[in-house]
Parts: C-alpha cells; structure tokens; sequence
C-alpha cells in the first residue's frame, strides 16, 4: 500500500501504545483528489454507496483498507483479498442494484481485488459520525457498540462519504417509520362548505370565494405539514430509542451528549445537524473511552431539508460527551439505554459568546504578610475578620452559588429521567449535580469577596436554559439566599457558613438546606458537608470536604454520600462513596468516585473499593470538565471566568446592587489593587436589610417573594439602594 497515510505511525506516540486510538496526524500533503466514479443516480433508498476506506486497527498494524458498502440505513465492511477473479467481484458489486463508488480507488479494487465477507456492520439509525478539525481525510462513526476511525484518500471523498452517511440515515428512518404507522393527508379532512355558504349570502363573487378558499386549504396544508413533521419527530425518537436498544448485545451505554462543546455549523449548508467541533482532543484518547461531541439525536429526512440551519448551536458547556461501556442498573434485561437527550420544541439554544479569559492585571501585586493578621484573629469568627483584597478572587460568594450549577445540565437529565419513569437514575444525577458543585473548589488559593447586605447577583444563561438569582439577605449570621430556575426544575436554598479560625486552617460548616423540586412533583432536599482550608501560614493552600450528605426524597429513592475525611498519608483523597436507598432501606444502586474528578455508578457495593476501576461495568454519571486555558492566579475554571463579565448591554439592565457593580471587585478584576483596598473598607462598613426574599416562619428558610426580573424587564430599580455608591456618615 503506498498510499501516504501508511507512514504516519510508526514513530508516533511511542509510550501510547496501550491506545487503540490512532496517533494525531502529521501535516500530510493530501492526494490530489481523484474524480469519484458514479456510475447512477435512481431515487434515493435504493442505492447503496460503496468504497474503500483506510480504517485504523491498531499501532501494530496501522491504517488498513477495508471495502465499506452503504445500503438502508447499514454501514459494512469486509476485507479486500488480492485475487485475480476481478470479473466476478464487479459482477457482485454490479448484481447488488445501483451502486454509487466513491473514490478513485474503489473503482480499481471493484475491478481486481475481491471484497471478502464483511466484517463489521454499523447500524447508522444508532450511530453518530464527525469530521476530524485536523485532518480533512478523516472522519469518525461512533455506534453503542465500536468506534470507526476512517480516513478517505482525498478531502472531496470525505464529502461525499459524509452526505452518503446522512442521507442513508434519514432515508432510512423515514421509511421504517412509515413501514410501522401511517399519517397520510387524507387522515384529515377540512371542509370549506361553511365558509363559502356566509361569503355566499354576503352576495361576495366566485371568484373571491375560491381564492379564500384556496388561501384556507394552503394554510391548513401547511399546517397539516408541520403536524405531520412533529409526528414523526416524536415517533422516530420513541421508536428508534426503543427498537434499536433492544437489539444491542454488549449492554453498552452511550453517555449522552448534553454537555457539549459550541458546534460550529457544518460545511454543507444542509447538513448542519451534524457538524464539526472545537476541538479533537479525543483523538489521543482511548479508542473505548472516546470522547466525542456529537449529537445523539435521532435525525428525521424532512427535518434536514426543512430546518436546514435551524438547529446548529448547542449548550455550551466546555466539556464532550463520552461513550462510555456500561450497564445499566435499573435495566435488568442488560438492554442499552440512551443517556436522556434535552429536547427543546424547536431545539434551539441560542449561542452565546462569553469571554475566555480575565482582564490584564495593570499593577504588579505586592505580597503581604499574613501572619500579621493572623495573630489577631485566633479563633474568632472569619466572616468577622477584614482580609486585604490580596486575599479574595474577582468573585462574590453570590457567585460563587451560582458556580455550583456549572453542571446544571445533570438536573435536566434528572427530570427527563423521572419523566419516562426512571426514578433510580433522576436521584443519581441529583446526587452527581450536588457533589459537582465541589468540583472547581480544588487549588483555589483565594476566598471570594464577602457580599454586603441586598447585594444581589443575577445570571441568565439561555444557552444553559437557567436562570439563577441570589442575594446578601442577612450581614451576622452571614446569609445568602439564593433560586433558580432549569428546564423541569427550581432550585433554592440558603448558605449560612459557620467558620471558626485555628491559625493554620479554617472549618467552614455550612448549615442550611438545598432544595431541588421538578416539576412532577419529586422532591430532593441536601446539606452541604465540611469543608477544611489548610496551609494558611506555610506551604500550599488547599481545602478539603468532609462529611455525610444525606440527600433525601419524598417519594421512592434517598442518597447517602459520604466523603472521605482526610487523613496525613491519604493515598486517595477527596474520594466520595455512597449509596441510593428505597423507602425500606433496600440498596437500589451504588456511587463511587472524586469530587474534583467524576463519579460513577454502580450495582456493585463501591464501600470496599478505592475507585471505579475496581469495578465490573462501573458506568459513568458526570466528569468535571478541562481545565481552563488562562486560569490566572485566582485558579478560575472557564465557567468561573464568564461570571463577572460585564457587558454594555448587561450594565443596562442590571440593578445597582449586581456584584458585576461591586468597585473594589471590578478594581480587583482589573489588577489595580490600591483602589482595590480602598474600595474594600469603605464598602464594608455599611450594610442594610435583604429586598428580594423574606424568612419563613416555621423554618427559618428564606424564600423568594418574587419581582426581581419583572422589574428588571421594566428596568425599575426604585426600591434598591445604591449599596456601592457614596453615602455620608450621620
């Protein structure tokens, strides 16, 4: 074979060899692309598309070619025998109906060497496929069970190979659902007697009355249409959730693609539906584990050529989906399950672009010493203590509420679960979102700056469908009160720390309870554990969470989770095992793994192991997301980064209370740290009474009254003081 792929991988990634998944490309001059050979076009479905394609096997053996042949909806592929009985392999190819040939190659190998029985066969109703971003010979197919890494000999050939790929798909999927239910147009019928007999006695003439009608009959037809389209959107994904799972042998699970990276919109214009991502990390990644950034969504023909672009942006959460090999635990037939997809009526999630990194700093930072401040406040109360703003990230404690739910989309699997009457996995994605919340608090050196009294923090994220609104409702105790808003959810809860100082660490116990209600009713209420910040004076700073979290339910499931204290030799830390329980006590599932990492569950009692690798078919239920390119000293995740973005359009319709206002914050921001302290103690010396919630009587809770975003759709701000801004002293 001299084609030149073939040299790519022998000197590459050396110490990789334990992956299965094929070396990144070297910068390879592409072939000149050779004209595809077509040798018909019937009406589509009836023709199959054949071809050779290099297919990855291993770093023993390379790239190889292997004949794949496309025909309803089914994706196979043999291997090519040298053989001299070329007649009888074109007569073969030829007998099987119209055959389209991609490629230059193809039409040599259909006329010498011999496809042998195939191999391999992808079933493409259940599969999702990809452009590689560096290196435009190549693409992936992701079915439940494998993973296809092919590359085509010229960029042209990926082209056509793709539009064959999504074409048979939702050829495929429109014909077997009009094999298993019909919806023709005469299942309805409109009828105009009624409208000409009125425009009849009005004395109106024929000819107005036919073009009403004619107008009537085009509205409803566009309208029968559009019903029609909604019908099989629905049955295509009942049905192939339903059928092809039931045929799956492995028990694999694909881990859904919720949390997915910005798509960028695909070349060709009608097939954005399928499109290219930001990034090809996985490509260095293990060829089961395979990270991808797909869809799996369940395309309908109709939708591809009606909605062309409608559907080319999606949440913009940093991480990838993965694919992960699993069981499923509250599937005992070992049949495959779809992680949930987030279906939007019109699945439009509107792209927005937030900022990446921080500001410069202007000054140069000047250390301080700590010890000087430490000796005063031994044992007191930290919310008491003024700190240096060298001390604090440009972040609120408000803020950082709302960096809990940088995983939010976990709560909109969880109410999609517990919608198709999955209960177990709804209470394992609420336990996944409450322990997520921990995940960005490793290695950050600074404390968040502690809000005043009626500062309040807003963050609209359609792009994430949330909204999420906090306030300072009391200054001692130290009392945030925050509610939010998903898709089939609200969550709400207070956060009052009781800290004590012991010269070396800080204990922060939160007391308060978080509430997360969907919208059928189910209930889940949390308290958060202890946390431990060590290496005050000397060394590193880290902190530490330890504790018992009871989640508990009102109806069938509650969650025990504990994380492990730390202990001098600790071989593992920040390890979470825990369990979900019915209301008799009987175990139902297992959970086990690292707050700043993943977690996974499991039928397998986790109390006995270290991690989730100790465990048959341990399935994956979160991971934290990359870190962030430009984490700066503050250590910020990239979620972090995008909370105190102030946009001119924003300042417009924020209250005067926003944290985004706060001056020794933005001063902080900007790296001018003199103003910064300034700032800092003239604003910490007033504070005043909470606007937007009130305390519950019985429980102490705060709720919510309501009327922050109405008036701030009004723009009124009359009843916020101007807690930033200048104020005499009486």
């Amino acid at each position: 074979m001299t084609h030149s792929s073939s040299h790519h991988h022998h000197h590459h990634h050396a110490l990789c060899c334990l992956s299965s998944a094929p070396p990144q490309p070297e910068a390879s001059p592409t072939p000149a692309p050779e004209p595809a050979a077509v040798t018909a076009t019937p009406g589509p479905g009836s023709v199959a598309v054949a071809g050779v394609l290099h297919k990855w096997t291993n770093y023993g053996r390379g790239w190889r070619e292997r004949w794949f042949s496309l025909r309803d909806g089914v994706l196979s592929y043999s291997k090519i025998r040298a053989d001299a009985g070329g007649g009888e392999a074109a007569g073969r190819i030829a007998d099987d109906g119209e055959v389209r040939l991609i490629g230059g190659a193809s039409a040599r190998i259909a006329g010498g060497r011999r496809p042998e029985k195939p191999v391999g066969v992808v079933c493409l109703k259940v599969s999702a496929f990809r452009e590689s971003k560096s290196d435009d010979r190549r693409f992936y197919i992701f079915s439940p069970t494998k993973t296809l890494h092919l590359k085509t000999d010229s960029k042209d050939d990926r082209v056509a190979w793709i539009e064959a790929l999504i074409l048979a798909r939702s050829v495929y999927s429109l014909r077997s659902l009009s094999g298993r239910i019909t919806f023709v147009q005469s299942d309805i019928s409109v009828s105009t007697a009624r409208l000409r007999n009125r425009m009849h006695q009005d004395g109106l003439n024929e000819s107005l009355i036919q073009d009403c009608e004619q107008i009537m009959l085009s509205e409803f037809s566009s309208y029968r249409k559009q019903l029609k389209l909604r019908y099989d959107d629905h049955l295509s994904l009942f049905g192939s959730s339903r059928h092809h799972f039931e045929e799956g042998k492995d028990g694999n699970i694909i881990q859904g693609a919720l949390t997915k990276n910005e798509f960028s919109s695909s070349r060709h214009g009608n097939f954005s539906e399928y499109s290219t991502t930001e990034s090809d990390e996985f490509e260095k990644q293990d060829g089961g584990e395979l990270t991808c950034e797909e869809d799996y969504t369940f395309f309908d023909a109709a939708d591809y050529f009606t909605e062309s672009n409608s559907r080319s942006s999606t949440m913009s959460g940093s991480t990838d989906c993965g694919v992960h090999s699993a069981t499923n635990i509250d599937n005992p037939g070992g049949q495959e399950v779809v992680d949930i997809q987030i279906q939007d009526s019109n699945n439009m999630l509107p792209e927005i672009k937030r900022r990446s990194k921080l500001p410069e700093p202007t000054e140069k930072e000047k250390g301080i010493s700590l010890w000087s401040i430490i000796k005063d406040s031994v044992g007191k109360d930290l919310t008491r203590v003024c700190l240096p703003v060298y001390f604090n990230e440009p972040l609120s404690s408000l803020q950082k509420c709302f960096e809990d739910f940088e995983y939010s989309y976990l709560l909109d699997q969880a109410y999609e679960y517990g919608k198709v009457g999955n209960s177990l996995m709804r209470i394992l994605k609420v336990a996944a979102f409450a322990i997520s919340g921990y995940a960005s608090s490793v290695a950050r050196p600074c404390k968040p700056f502690n809000p005043l009294l009626g500062e309040t923090y807003e963050a609209d994220f359609p792009d994430r469908r949330i909204r999420f609104f906090a306030e300072k409702v009391s200054h001692h105790p130290m009392l945030i009160a925050c509610h939010s808003e998903g898709k089939g959810w609200k969550f709400w809860g207070d956060s009052n720390v009781k800290s004590k100082f012991w010269g070396q660490s800080i204990q922060v116990d939160p007391v308060g309870v978080l509430t997360v209600e969907f919208d059928d009713g189910e209930i889940f209420k949390w308290s958060k554990v202890t946390t431990t910040i060590n290496n005050l004076i000397l060394g590193k700073l880290y902190c530490n969470h330890h504790g018992i979290m009871h989640i508990k339910g009102n109806r069938q499931y509650s969650c025990k989770l504990k994380f492990k204290e730390p202990s001098l030799l600790d071989r593992n830390p920040h390890l979470v095992q825990g369990f979900v329980e019915d209301n008799d006590g009987k175990k139902a599932s297992f959970l086990i793994g690292k707050w700043d990492e993943s977690m996974y569950y499991s039928n397998l009692d986790t109390s006995k192991v270290k991690s989730a690798d100790q465990l048959q078919g341990a399935s994956l239920l979160w991971e934290k997301n990359k870190p962030s390119p430009n984490p700066t000293r503050y250590n910020l995740s990239s979620f972090a980064i995008t909370l105190n973005e102030l946009s001119p359009e924003l300042q417009e319709k924020l209250p005067p209370t926003d944290s985004r206002l706060r001056p020794d914050q933005r001063h902080l921001e900007n790296g001018e740290y003199e103003k910064a302290n300034a700032e800092k103690l003239r604003l910490e010396r007033r504070q005043r009474m909470p606007r937007w919630f009130e305390q519950d009587a019985e429980d102490g809770t705060y709720h919510y009254k309501g009327g922050y975003w109405e008036a701030r759709d009004q723009g009124r701000w009359d009843g916020c003081l101007n807690i930033f801004g200048e104020f005499s002293e009486t």
